[in-house]
């Protein structure tokens, strides 16, 4: 999602386009469905014609997916590529940009913040800010920052912001100087890796405006002059964030408040409609580079995959200068580009996978061993999935570290699929630890209880039978067929999987309402579920750097599965705490130790969208295009070709 960086159906932040391809394996792993040659390596999409200023650029939501959320202090709740990445982001910058030319790296020229300046072992970190100014005419300062920081002090330890992981951001931070207007000063309670705090904990931070400082609608706005502001207080930042968030749940005021007119980011919102259609227009007051030659940018709205490819096949560019093609639709794709698209896919830097359920009162124990996830991970039919599902449009993931697009980040042991699909694999160490029935046209059953190693595993107890729910999102052709392909294939080493479905929204739902540590309780009727696939995974923001903390570590918010394992920890916080110059070994040591764990299933990550094969289309006269890695919109660059 996140963030939930889930990401949610139909939901790629840019939408670009495919042609047919081949996948590549080269030297760094997967590249991804390759082009014939319409875009280039920075992810730049050339456009026919010459640039016009002005225009307007449709742009195509995912289906029953518009944005829901505007304030940027996102709660696991909201927290999905819809609100972020193409809609608040858009508005509201953050301090550092990421993504940016097909590439996982920090942007700075797109960045409100300076490259940061470390010292004192990499325990102090200085931040200096660049003279961008709000629509409202006053500067973004560190007192800005400062009301962020007070709001995440108080809030985040609450889980009310969705990147929160116990002990890491702010709960790392001694103590924050502001020394002046422009540099903020963070005072570490231990050394740190820079890069990972640059990416993974800086990233967080987006700067708020002064005029947003308040409990109620009543009063004057508040200024940067104001004394006694209510986020200066614990007490006062508590009211702020529940009337901002309030404010941020009434969807029908989002044009008309004078909250969200504030803006530091290159586009002011214009309209909001009740179905979920979304208008912006440039913010003359952007100080950022480079500025919006459209005159508008609207994203519409779809209820089906039907509505949109009918929209694409009536209106073309003319209705939608950029649309993804619902995965059902590819044998049209020729057809479709006719009216006037190219077609090119991205690989998003993002994994897929589902959690099982380690909490769970009767399948946890079962779930907690290794060699059954191990079996499990063996019925995945990763390049089965790729070709035939996802039509070649898909890069494997098996470990915590996106495959591709190209980094530093992933090793070789990972690409190379730790657990490839075996049913001989999978039955033997099913077989191996105790069960009986282990074959089709049963169910396996625990045989022989115990903790020894030819036993069932502690706390299973005998005559257990390996039958559980598989609960998935509803409407995604591809996760339907995912799904019953890996039904099919357990059934056939005495695993009976009983697959249900529901939007994605509420599957998601029951993933949040398990709390922080991801565990199921046996006293927590909400979390009572044993498997769930939303249809996706993770996109890698806004922690941006793969180290695992945010999914992996024990008690993190989004370890949904209730994974805790001492060792990764360690490696973990290893790739945390530095120094620098062991980012990559630190980083491998971390991953292949986490692909040899599985503590999640691993399945492929469709190019553009882990929901789908990501057929994605762009008009021939919409120019300027390049993808963003992390799904973040960046429409300022496009234009209009005549």
């Amino acid at each position: 999602m996140k963030f939930l960086k889930m990401v949610g159906p139909g939901s790629r932040a840019i939408g670009v386009v495919v042609v047919a391809g081949a996948m590549v394996l080269t030297s760094t792993g997967y590249a991804g469905a390759q082009s014939t040659g319409n875009y280039g390596p920075n992810g730049a999409v050339p456009a026919v014609g010459t640039k016009v200023q002005g225009g307007t650029a449709y742009f195509q939501e995912g289906p029953a997916a518009p944005p829901t959320y505007i304030f940027p202090f996102i709660s696991p709740q909201v927290c999905s590529t819809m609100n972020y990445g193409q809609f608040t982001y858009l508005m509201y910058r953050p301090l550092y940009w990421f993504g940016n030319n097909n590439s996982p790296s920090v942007d700075y020229n797109y960045s409100v913040g300076n490259a940061p300046v470390w010292s004192n072992s990499d325990k102090t970190v200085s931040v200096t800010l660049k003279d961008w100014k709000w629509s409202n005419g006053e500067s973004v300062t560190s007192r800005d920052v400062e009301f962020w920081m007070n709001m995440m002090k108080v809030e985040a330890p609450k889980f009310n912001w969705c990147d929160y992981t116990p002990g890491y951001f702010p709960d790392n931070v001694a103590s924050i100087d502001y020394p002046n207007s422009s540099t903020v000063v963070f005072h570490l309670k231990a050394s740190v890796n820079p890069t990972w705090f640059l990416y993974n904990e800086l990233s967080q931070i987006t700067p708020m405006p002064i005029a947003w400082d308040r409990t109620s609608a009543s009063g004057p706005t508040p200024t940067p002059s104001t004394p006694n502001l209510p986020d200066t207080t614990a007490a006062g930042v508590a009211k702020v964030y529940t009337y901002l968030n309030s404010q941020a749940t009434n969807v029908a005021s989002y044009a008309s408040s004078p909250l969200w007119s504030v803006v530091d980011g290159p586009w002011k919102l214009q309209s909001f409609t009740t179905t979920g259609e979304v208008t912006f227009v440039p913010n003359t007051a952007y100080s950022g580079s480079p500025k919006p030659s459209l005159a508008k940018f609207v994203e519409v709205p779809f209820t089906s995959d039907e509505s949109i490819l009918n929209e694409i096949k009536s209106g073309g560019p003319s209705a939608l200068s950029m649309a993804e093609l619902p995965d059902e639709y590819i044998p049209q794709l020729k057809s479709v580009e006719s009216e006037g698209y190219n077609a090119v896919n991205f690989t998003d830097y993002s994994i897929s996978y589902f959690p099982l359920n380690l909490g769970n009162p009767t399948f946890g124990p079962v779930f907690q061993q290794l060699y059954f996830r191990q079996a499990f991970q063996h019925l995945v039919d990763a390049k089965g999935w790729l070709e035939k599902i996802l039509g070649g449009f898909a890069v494997p993931t098996y470990g915590p570290v996106p495959t591709a697009p190209f980094s530093p980040w992933v090793d070789t042991f990972e690409r190379d699929n730790p657990y490839p699909f075996s049913l001989s694999d999978a039955a033997k160490l099913l077989k191996s630890h105790g069960w009986a029935n282990v074959g089709p046209g049963g169910v396996a059953t625990c045989e022989k209880p115990g903790s020894a190693a030819d036993e069932c595993g502690a706390g299973v107890p005998k005559g257990l039978q390996l039958k559980f729910n598989l609960l998935a999102q509803s409407g995604s052709v591809v996760t339907a067929e995912e799904t019953a392909d890996l039904k099919a294939q357990a059934s056939q080493v005495g695993i009976d999987i009983e697959l249900t479905t529901a939007p994605f929204a509420q599957v998601v739902g029951k993933a949040i309402d398990c709390g922080p540590d991801g565990a199921a309780p046996s006293s927590s009727a909400k979390c009572s579920w044993t498997a769930l696939d939303w249809g996706a995974g993770w996109v890698y923001a806004p922690d941006y750097l793969p180290t695992g903390e945010t999914l992996f570590l024990t008690g993190a918010g989004s370890n949904f599965s209730g994974y805790s394992n001492a060792e990764a920890d360690k490696l973990i916080n290893a790739t945390t705490s530095g120094p620098a110059s062991l980012t990559i070994p630190n980083m491998d040591a971390f991953e292949n130790y986490l692909a040899k764990e599985v503590p999640v299933v691993f399945f492929p990550t469709a190019t553009g969208n882990p929901t789908s094969a990501a057929i994605d289309l762009i008009s021939k006269h919409l120019g300027g295009f390049t993808n963003n890695v992390y799904t973040n919109l960046t429409p300022e660059t496009w234009y209009i070709t005549k």
